[in-house]
């Protein structure tokens, strides 16, 4: 039997342990000044495991993400910035959501039932992921969804009738949540008053051996892809379906990004590596999900599953990147630093009547799945 003050104490700190609150898995605090009065926020989530993915209603993007590696060290894995003023000036679209459209529409033009429609041409001659103010460049309402051992956190937007030439008010919510098991959820929903075009997609770039540590060329990627669709010099599909047997594009077996990435391919050379989309195996995972890549980092051990619901996935290897715009902790991103892997629908879509449609009809629900799914070697 304890002696009366141990068992006093003891019954001090049962109580201390039953009364105090839980730990949040979500934090909400202040990211910045956006320059204009209005303020952004950052949502920090984090997993029962010490996991943790930090995201902004500025762009609904995810600024950082921190995962261990086989050693049980964690280091954020994605590229970034501490101040939020610089995703509206300076990013190439780090962590963001993509929207209206993502990707390239030829021209900036498309129909949709015999009506033409012009787009801002950001990315001459072609729009580029929406537009010269894209989802990214937005300010979202952010709400906590879950506050439990796997946290989530839901963004909306509402982008009007006309903007950025589309037409329809488009209704979009984005929601992330942090998994028990090291899995980043993205779940995309949007309704629209009239018909319209829609194409969302998640732009992280990402660096497994953590964000501070030089290039992804030494790091594995495979994909589970037969064909990918060839480009113009403005980028744009020339509305083929080529194999990827025998040439550069041929990832069905993991293989280094920088084995060939500078291989004499007119593709590659224009594009300063690559900047392609995949046409993905359907029913390579379970249900409507489809295992689209795993890129492995052999010097951290750190492995990414990327699964989704959508067809096709861009594999951008940071192809312009410079080192010349201070990020996060004073990094220096070079050229290849990071690679971005995006599930969507092919580029140009509603300019190529034979690839998936991405019109979304008055009244229907779009919606979509994305998941960046964390492990080791």
């Amino acid at each position: 039997m304890l002696p009366l003050s141990a068992h006093r104490i003891f019954c001090c700190i049962l109580l201390t342990l039953l009364t105090a609150p839980a730990l949040s898995a979500v934090v909400v605090s202040e990211f910045g000044e956006l320059g204009d009065g209005r303020t952004a926020q950052l949502y920090s989530l984090t997993n029962a495991s010490g996991s943790r993915a930090d995201l902004s209603d500025l762009g609904a993007l995810l600024v950082s993400l921190t995962v261990p590696d086989r050693q049980g060290n964690y280091a954020d894995v994605v590229l970034g910035f501490d101040n939020p003023k610089q995703y509206l000036t300076d990013s190439p679209f780090f962590g963001a959501t993509i929207g209206r459209f993502a990707n390239r529409i030829a021209r900036g033009r498309f129909s949709l039932h015999g009506e033409d429609y012009q787009l801002a041409n950001n990315n001459p001659p072609n729009q580029l992921h929406g537009g010269a103010v894209g989802f990214d460049k937005r300010l979202w309402q952010g709400e906590v969804v879950d506050d439990s051992a796997e946290p989530a956190v839901r963004f909306n937007l509402l982008s009007k009738d006309g903007d950025e030439g589309y037409p329809g008010n488009l209704r979009v919510s984005v929601t992330y949540r942090l998994t028990a098991d090291n899995a980043l959820q993205i779940d995309y929903h949007a309704t629209s008053d009239a018909d319209t075009v829609v194409n969302l997609t998640h732009h992280s770039y990402f660096n497994l051996s953590g964000h501070t540590s030089g290039d992804i060329l030494n790091h594995q990627l495979q994909i589970n892809a037969d064909f990918y669709t060839p480009v113009d010099e403005t980028a744009i599909p020339t509305g083929e379906l080529l194999s990827v047997r025998d040439t550069v594009f041929d990832f069905t077996q993991a293989k280094a990004i920088g084995r060939d990435i500078n291989a004499d391919n007119a593709m590659l050379k224009a594009a300063l590596g690559y900047d392609h989309n995949w046409v993905l195996r359907r029913g390579a995972f379970a249900g409507d999900m489809t295992l689209a890549a795993t890129l492995a980092d052999p010097a951290s051990g750190r492995v990414m599953q990327v699964l989704t619901s959508e067809p096709g996935l861009q594999v951008y290897t940071g192809n312009h990147l410079n080192g010349k715009t201070a990020a996060k902790g004073g990094a220096a991103y070079d050229k290849h630093a990071g690679v971005a892997l995006e599930p969507q629908h092919f580029a140009d879509s509603p300019n190529q009547p034979h690839f998936p449609r991405t019109t979304l009809k008055a009244g229907d629900r779009y919606s979509s799945r994305t998941e960046y799914r964390f492990s080791t070697l």
